[in-house]
């Protein structure tokens, strides 16, 4: 018996000093792992040797030494000229227990701001992990979500990314209108306590997609009072009665995509030429239609067109157009074969993309030619309004929208900045649209959103100038002939740095690339295949 009872507590602790032993093994390969990926806080960080692109229209200058002391930037000192040597003695001089990094010949820029971000979404099976770190690979610093899971999930994430107990950009969570209420939300007093609890929870703003105009007037009324900003996508069950001329004249600060621009612009009609067989809940009819609305509007330059323009300037409004989630309505199948699907899109995200009568932006029920020609026209007109709208001063920002349509996290961010360049942004004005322009937006552009002294350590280092070809911002980089006649990837982000804590961006993409094949492994080896394509 006692031989049985000793060799029973043998056994147990063996198992528990294994179990012990296996668990401190995973925490030491989890620290290792974060080493690898992260670096910081220092108390101070000195850059070395970097060309600057600061994100507020100036033009590059290097080699520069940016030197950051606990999260702000102390010192940008120009140490050089290019192809000459430089003076090791009129350089910063790194303090005991500083970090250097070398950046000799590498591009930065300020954190990027993605104006449009879900944290992912149940029904995609995507989660924060997957997000962040897809963000954060592509420079992306911080980010607003315009409504989700719920004010207390985005609140959550939100206290761990500004602690940095988490790899995540910084977060600015907007509700959306009338989550969490027991009851609908029917008088303009109702209205007004929604809003003043939201903002009691620590909500930033709200996210509108419409309701009644009495309920609109009293609630953005009630926030613009409380000094919080909000965004709106203007459905069309209510645009016909509140366009985004009536939000901004009761003070929303950003309108998202397009919606409620077209119907602000017409002149010779108030709603939009449906087909007499529509069905909103149909999402062919919904975008298919949607995809002839700008043709509807006021004509480019002309005078309903023009006022509506300076109008919305003197509020000093804010465009947020996400011009890439609705790329595949114009060109379907480059948006369903881009390359990082094989290797950064889960399963179930995968999936949800494919044609369906019930996922949101699955309308590929009989998708077609004439759908997407009239969807680049649709885009010729709004490209050239929202281009104007910036030429005469007005505020444009970078939003994604990912996680729709077959836009993926942090990629679809850089496929936003190449159709800002599309629509006739010069590259300096596309990188200011992503960095300043969008922190003017938040109401955080005293700390972030661009590379000055006193504001905090947000950078994006790319080895290549993403001002000659923007693809190098794509973590799978750009397709490059080398003068020895060998096709490489060049670029790719290679560091971002948020709070003063540097990442190694392509780390954060193999985490990634781990998740996705972990999961595909977990449903038996599966594998990307093209809608109705069997076997």
């Amino acid at each position: 018996m006692k031989k049985q009872l000793l060799l029973t507590l043998t056994i147990i602790f063996t198992v528990y000093a294994f179990a012990n032993l296996s668990a401190a093994r995973a925490q030491n390969i989890a620290r290792q792992a974060g080493a690898q990926t992260q670096q910081g806080p220092f108390n101070q960080l000195i850059i070395r040797g970097v060309t600057v692109i600061n994100g507020d229209g100036a033009p590059p200058i290097g080699p520069v030494d940016i030197v950051v002391e606990n999260n702000i930037i102390k010192e940008i000192k120009v140490v050089g000229y290019p192809g000459v040597p430089i003076d090791a003695t009129k350089r910063p001089q790194l303090k005991n227990g500083g970090k250097e990094l070398d950046a000799n010949g590498m591009y930065l820029l300020p954190g990027f701001v993605d104006m449009h971000g879900h944290i992912g979404g149940v029904a995609q099976g995507a989660d924060w992990e997957y997000v962040f770190k897809l963000w954060m690979a592509h420079g992306v610093t911080t980010v607003r979500e315009p409504s989700g899971r719920g004010i207390d999930y985005a609140l959550d994430l939100k206290r761990r990314s500004a602690k940095n107990e988490i790899i995540a950009p910084r977060i600015v969570a907007h509700t959306g209108f009338g989550q969490g209420s027991k009851t609908p939300i029917t008088t303009a007093e109702q209205a007004r306590q929604w809003v003043r609890d939201n903002a009691k929870k620590g909500a930033d703003g709200i996210k509108f997609f419409g309701a009644e105009p009495h309920i609109m007037q009293a609630a953005l009324e009630e926030n613009k009072k409380l000094g919080l900003t909000s965004s709106m996508h203007h459905a069309q069950l209510s645009v016909a009665r509140w366009n985004v001329l009536n939000s901004a004249r009761a003070g929303l600060t950003s309108m998202e995509h397009w919606y409620g621009l077209p119907e602000a612009l017409f002149t010779d009609r108030t709603v939009q030429d449906y087909p007499l067989d529509y069905n909103y809940n149909n999402e062919q009819h919904r975008f298919g239609e949607a995809g002839r609305l700008w043709q509807q509007a006021a004509a480019p330059y002309s005078d309903h067109w023009n006022a509506v323009m300076e109008e919305l300037l003197a509020l000093d409004f804010t465009l947020d157009p996400t011009f890439n989630i609705y790329e595949a309505s114009r060109d379907l199948m480059r948006a369903r074969r881009a390359e990082w699907h094989e290797d950064y899109t889960l399963p179930s995200l995968w999936r949800f993309y494919q044609p369906s009568k019930i996922s949101h932006g699955s309308y590929w029920h009989f998708w077609g030619t004439e759908e997407e020609v009239a969807w680049r026209e649709n885009y010729r007109l709004w490209m050239t309004f929202i281009n104007e709208y910036k030429n005469r001063g007005g505020r444009v920002t970078a939003g994604s929208d990912s996680g729709f349509i077959f836009q993926l996290y942090g990629f679809a961010y850089i496929r936003e900045l190449e159709l800002l360049r599309e629509a006739g942004f010069h590259p300096m004005e596309v990188i200011r649209a992503a960095t300043l322009n969008g922190a003017e937006a938040l109401r955080m552009d005293d700390k972030i959103g661009s590379v000055q002294v006193g504001k905090l350590a947000d950078f994006v280092i790319v080895d290549e100038n993403p001002l000659q070809n923007l693809k190098v911002l794509y973590g799978t980089g750009a397709i490059k002939l080398t003068e020895d006649n060998e096709v490489i990837r060049a670029g790719g982000v290679k560091y971002t740095i948020k709070d003063g804590i540097i990442y190694d961006a392509k780390q954060l993409l193999r985490d990634v690339k781990a998740m996705v094949d972990k999961a595909k492994a977990d449903e038996g080896g599966f594998e990307i295949k093209q809608p109705g394509v069997k076997g």
